[in-house]
């Protein structure tokens, strides 16, 4: 007979625990609390979700091009994205119905946690001469947006087999009522907003 394998607590495919869900637990959620008098806990703003938006242009020219975004997208998020497609034709753009122009991918749980983690304390230190984020990037419902101009800002993105620089845009959805709010908790997350 085999020996039994010594079986580990995490189960199979199940990520380990961030220390950004640790530390919104831990330091960032009773802060909010005390700051804002929330009467409930499930008051608190939090991260909903992480959408991470790659748009590639026309693929008519070149299919690789997206193939390539696909998998940097996938090497950046850790998860599988999905190619979007055009909602209608626009002539000027040379675009028709239903082309693949670009892909996405939702980012929840914790890999959500995990991406938030690299952003902030990794990617975003690495871009050449950074101020800090704008503060007029909220929506008004405590939703807030950057872009990034290139995906080699990201340490997983290998320079020497790369074909060309894409921007990308990421979406940060809270569950902020306004955007003063979702301020707040996004820099006590550690995310590097400017004050104007």
């Amino acid at each position: 007979m085999a020996k039994k394998e010594k079986e580990s607590s995490a189960p199979v495919g199940t990520m380990p625990k961030s220390r950004m869900r640790e530390k919104y637990a831990k330091e960032v959620a009773p802060k909010l609390q005390e700051q804002f008098s929330y009467k409930s806990s499930m008051q608190v703003p939090r991260l909903e979700k992480i959408v991470i938006n790659m748009g590639t242009g026309s693929t008519d020219k070149d299919s690789k091009n997206l193939e390539n975004s696909l998998r940097d997208l996938q090497i950046i998020s850790g998860q599988k994205p999905v190619a979007t497609v055009a909602k209608k034709a626009i002539s000027n753009f040379k675009l028709r119905e239903g082309m693949k122009i670009g892909c996405k991918v939702t980012l929840r749980g914790e890999q959500m946690y995990h991406f938030f983690d690299r952003l902030a304390n990794v990617v975003l230190p690495r871009i050449r001469d950074f101020q800090g984020l704008s503060p007029k990037s909220f929506d008004g419902r405590g939703n807030y947006a950057i872009g990034l101009k290139e995906q080699l800002v990201f340490p997983e993105i290998p320079y020497d087999n790369f074909d060309r620089i894409r921007g990308m845009d990421i979406v940060f959805c809270t569950s902020a009522k306004n955007d003063e709010e979702a301020r707040v908790f996004l820099k006590a997350m550690g995310l590097p907003i400017r004050e104007k």
